[in-house]
């Protein structure tokens, strides 16, 4: 094939120099043919196959692939024949070649029955529609690195983006989402389009028809959106929010980030979303926090209550006052072991409730067969069984990361009274914390070692005067009642109590 530089010096020769293409054909060993085609095209030649090639060993087979293809075609997306899964069938028929010459005409033949991809450019109206999608990350937790759910929602008008990482797409952390979602936008969009997640699709129907779920239906109708799902595996259709999902990877987690909780990863992924609003997108004279600023007025109205993003639970108190969900076991007051309870499940948080008062609310674990315990639930039952004291779980658990104080104050008190009324004050002591802040309890227990009275009653009464200060006592003045001087500092005279003796 001849190349681009022999092209020009051709057409220099014909074009500027005036020769012939005999001239130049003889002066540069080239056929008239070449010279002529140098003429009139100044790109290079590109190859053109005239026939196509023999292939004697697969051409019996072409016929009988084209029929795999076309039976591929109709068959579900996942269990399409691949080349490999052709080539198998063509060589249990008698097929002698290569598997690598299959998969070329495989290739060649989906390509030439692949139809391209082409789009509509869409243009939404203020607070009429927004998108939302789940994707994937990768998070240093509590210095541990762990793979998190990112919610993503998009406004389509302004193209705000909101994002919150979850450890699960759950159902409860699907509705969260949306309620913090809601929150950030200032309002509630009017039509959500979706995939086919079965937290919101129970079944699909024939079309564009959903048998959607109950508890979706109900948190839908209390925000009162529209929801809308894409066909499946047409994910185009809602490819604003799959742009974003991109870019959320991008530039809000990388840097990996590294945090100490969910807590302060959301609250840097907020601060994200806050700071992309300054950009302006491409075709827009405005930028997208003042494009937000006209949609927030076309939004529906937030109800003055949050949804509860909940799953609920009946559960019943085992003998060690501990309920199980997601095979994890929280513990409730001694007082409800046994008793039928309502357990509610939020993204970060359980609450464990008896009839309609919260009886107690951990934080949600995320691992297996795990016992969340609250020392103070087990207090009532300790005081009553104080021989069990080095020795319960929840007891013990709490020494790991209670104060020295502590500590110091229960061997005080075990010094003071050996024989166990010293450990009774102690765990008096620990229930005070049943109505007063740890810290304040902390501070309490060191200004009693302190002033030398470690006992429950003067702990009371330095927390009661750190709760009402103004109610402390102010010394009498007695500068003008020389009669009272002296009162209280006289010595003792034990004969006035011989005197009132003898008056009985």
């Amino acid at each position: 094939m001849i190349k681009v530089e022999a092209i020009e010096t051709i057409r220099r020769a014909y074009f500027v120099k005036g020769m012939s293409i005999r001239q130049i054909s003889r002066r540069y060993g080239h056929c008239r043919r070449t010279v002529r085609k140098a003429i009139q095209h100044a790109g290079p030649n590109t190859y053109k196959l005239q026939k196509p090639r023999p292939t004697p060993v697969l051409g019996p087979y072409k016929e009988r692939i084209d029929r795999l293809l076309e039976e591929s075609e109709q068959q579900p997306r996942k269990q399409r024949y691949t080349a490999r899964r052709i080539y198998q069938l063509i060589r249990a028929e008698g097929y002698p070649g290569g598997e690598s010459t299959v998969r070329r005409y495989v290739g060649q033949k989906r390509k030439a029955m692949r139809r391209p991809n082409a789009y509509l450019p869409l243009e939404f109206d203020p607070g009429q529609d927004a998108q939302m999608d789940w994707t994937e990350a990768v998070a240093e937790i509590g210095g541990e690195r762990q793979t998190v759910q990112l919610f993503v929602m998009r406004l389509n008008h302004s193209r705000v983006r909101f994002v919150m990482a979850f450890p699960f797409q759950k159902q409860e952390a699907f509705f969260e989402g949306h309620i913090q979602a809601f929150r950030f936008f200032g309002g509630v969009p009017r039509r959500i389009s979706y995939d086919n997640l079965k937290t919101a699709v129970y079944r699909i129907l024939k079309g564009r028809n959903r048998q959607e779920q109950e508890a979706f239906v109900a948190f839908r109708s209390y925000y009162l959106f529209e929801s809308h799902y894409c066909t499946p595996g047409q994910a185009h259709e809602k490819g604003g929010v799959e742009s974003d999902a991109g870019y959320v990877l991008r530039n809000f987690m990388a840097p990996m980030p590294r945090v100490g909780s969910f807590a302060d990863l959301n609250e840097h992924l907020q601060a994200c979303c806050r700071q992309d609003t300054q950009r302006r997108s491409r075709g827009k004279t405005e930028s997208v926090a003042e494009l937000w600023a006209v949609e927030k007025a076309h939004l529906l109205p937030i109800p003055p209550r949050d949804y509860p993003a909940c799953v609920t639970r009946p559960v019943k108190a085992n003998p060690y006052s501990q309920v199980a969900f997601d095979t994890n076991h929280y513990s409730v007051p001694t007082e409800y072991a046994g008793r039928q309870l309502l357990l509610r499940a939020y993204p970060f948080r359980v609450e464990i409730l008896f009839l309609d008062r919260i009886i107690a609310t951990h934080e949600r674990c995320f691992e297996r067969e795990q016992d969340v315990i609250h020392p103070l639930h087990y207090l009532g039952l300790l005081s009553q069984r104080p021989g069990a004291f080095e020795h319960a779980v929840p007891i013990r658990r709490w020494r790991e990361t209670w104060p020295p104080a502590y500590e110091r104050l229960l061997a005080i008190l075990q010094e003071r009274w050996p024989e166990g009324r010293g450990l009774r004050e102690f765990i008096a002591i620990l229930k005070l914390h049943q109505e007063h802040p740890a810290k304040a309890v902390e501070q309490a227990i060191r200004a009693a070692i302190k002033h030398g009275v470690p006992s429950l009653d003067s702990i009371r009464l330095l927390l009661r005067r750190e709760r009402t200060p103004g109610a402390l006592a102010v010394p009498l003045d007695l500068a003008g009642l020389p009669r009272l001087e002296g009162i209280g500092e006289q010595p003792v005279v034990l004969e006035k109590y011989d005197q009132l003796l003898k008056l009985g």
